[in-house]
């Protein structure tokens, strides 16, 4: 894991969140949509709410991401 691979990875977590018609998935469909490892997602996370992308929340079932 390195720099440039979170980076491509928090690309992809965008990319999945911009085409979500409501902005907005869950964990699963994250992983579902982009094909990353837990990890790699979490890591991809962590660099887009550093950057202030996203707000990470919660509904009643799960935890949610939104695009700011």
């Amino acid at each position: 894991m390195n720099i440039e691979s979170i980076g491509t990875w928090a690309g992809e977590v965008y990319k999945a969140l911009e085409s979500a018609d409501t902005r907005i998935l869950g964990l699963k469909q994250l992983k579902k949509a982009t094909k990353l490892k837990k990890d790699e997602l979490m890591a991809a996370l962590g660099w887009l709410g550093r950057e202030g992308k996203i707000v990470i929340d919660s509904n009643d079932e799960e935890i949610v991401v939104k695009l700011v």
